[in-house]
This record gives C-alpha cells, sequence and structure tokens, in this order.
C-alpha cells in the first residue's frame, strides 16, 4: 500500500445527519476524527441506504478507487498507510485494553443505543423521520416495519433482546461505569492527546450526549460527567464533532 508519504485519494462515506447529530453513526465518527488526527486529506460523502454500502453498512472508504469496508479494517488500512500512525504507538498491552474497550463499546453497548432508539415506542416515529422521511408516504409504513422487525430480530439473536428493559438498563448502566473508570485510570485513553481508541469511545458518546431527543440511555449516560468532559475534549482535540459546529 501506499506510504503516508505519497498519499493517496480518501474518500469516507457516512450516513447523513439525523437526531440532532452531524454525524449520526460512531463508526462514521470515529474513522472522521482518525482521518483529522492523521492529518491525511479526505472528502467526506453521504449514503442514507446503507444496503448500497458495501456488506450493507457504514462507513466504507474509497481509497484511490479501492474500497474498504468497516471502520476496524480501515483503521488497519490507514496504520498501513501511515506506516503505523494509528497503532504503532500502542504497547502490545496497551493494545489489548484497547481493543477490550472497544469490544464493550461497539459489539455490546452500541447494540443499547441502537435498541433504545429503534424498539422504544415513544421514541420509534423520531427514526422514521431520521432515517426514512425522504420516503413516498405510500411506501414508507411498509419499508419501517421491515427495517424495524430486522433490528429487532438481530438484537433478539445477539442476546440482549431477550432480556427484559428493566435488564437491559442494568446492562448499560454497568457498561458505563466501567468506561467512566477507565476514562479515569486507562493506560490507553487519552483525551488531550487522542488516538484511536479515544475516537472510538468519544464517537459513541456523541451519539449519546448529543443525540435529540434523548434516549432512555441519556439519564444513564448522565450519572458519569467525566464521560461527558472527556467526549466534549476528544472533539475539541481533532476539530471533529459529532454535532453540527
Amino acid at each position: 500500500m501506499t506510504s503516508a508519504a505519497s498519499p493517496v485519494a480518501l474518500k469516507l462515506v457516512t450516513l447523513p445527519p439525523a437526531f440532532g447529530m452531524r454525524n449520526v453513526s460512531p463508526f462514521c465518527l470515529k474513522i472522521e476524527m482518525l482521518l483529522a488526527n492523521l492529518d491525511l486529506p479526505f472528502e467526506l460523502g453521504e449514503e442514507g441506504d446503507p444496503r448500497k454500502a458495501p456488506k450493507g453498512k457504514l462507513p466504507f472508504l474509497v481509497a484511490d478507487g479501492e474500497t474498504l469496508a468497516d471502520s476496524e479494517l480501515i483503521a488497519l488500512y490507514l496504520d498501513e498507510l501511515t506506516d503505523g500512525g494509528v497503532f504503532g504507538g500502542y504497547s502490545a498491552a496497551e493494545r489489548a485494553e484497547g481493543t477490550a474497550i472497544v469490544r464493550l463499546i461497539e459489539d455490546h453497548l452500541y447494540w443499547i443505543m441502537v435498541a433504545s432508539r429503534w424498539l422504544d415506542d415513544e421514541w420509534w416515529p423520531n427514526v422514521v423521520e431520521g432515517f426514512f422521511g425522504d420516503l413516498p408516504g405510500l411506501i414508507r409504513p411498509l419499508v419501517t416495519r421491515m427495517a424495524r422487525k430486522q433490528v429487532r430480530q438481530t438484537y433478539h439473536l445477539h442476546g440482549l433482546g431477550r432480556h427484559t428493559l428493566e435488564e437491559q438498563r442494568g446492562f448499560a448502566e454497568r457498561d458505563l461505569e466501567a468506561l467512566s473508570s477507565a476514562v479515569d485510570g486507562s493506560s490507553v485513553l487519552n483525551a488531550d492527546s487522542p488516538r484511536y481508541f479515544d475516537f472510538a469511545l468519544a464517537g459513541f458518546l456523541a451519539g449519546v450526549y448529543d443525540q435529540q431527543p434523548s434516549t432512555w440511555v441519556n439519564p444513564l449516560a448522565d450519572k458519569y460527567p467525566n464521560l461527558k468532559q472527556y467526549t466534549e475534549q476528544v472533539q475539541e482535540s481533532v476539530g471533529i464533532w459529532g454535532r453540527p459546529t
């Protein structure tokens, strides 16, 4: 692959704005922050229909015509492109710790956030407007019902969807408590000089703290002001925000 000394043309394709967020996806925001941190010039594009994206999800990165899907695989590509600019400064132990933190966020807590939007009957109209508002009125109910059914099935297959709402709240609160402790004591999280693992955490939390309106996850996150302060600091450090600025 091309080295950092000879950068390739990069285009990051993300979801369009929704829920009061300029960048509504934590995966998309993470990579946007990372590209800015690496000082790599890139074009930002939007795709409202994930089905049109490689692997059916966003973001994806187009690098000189080559398409890379999945935020973790994009980060690995950018690490090679910049000769270790993403992961090179981490020790093996630090990378293990950071990977564990990211797995907690992206494979567990993320799905709880999704459920708090898609599966809450009171919040559901915001999803319809934010993601499907441009669809013709006649087909919108059918498409939205199918999409919601798919999210419900995925959440059930994950395992979290088999629990009561109160049990899901408990999982979320324990995850947030762990992240709060990590921010105060981790060897890999540093809001003053953020790197990849910071962007994963701050990208997720930006979507929680700044989503409009709040979901039932927000009061749980509000119990940890250090997480909110950390999120603001990381965004300010790279000049990339989840919300419009």
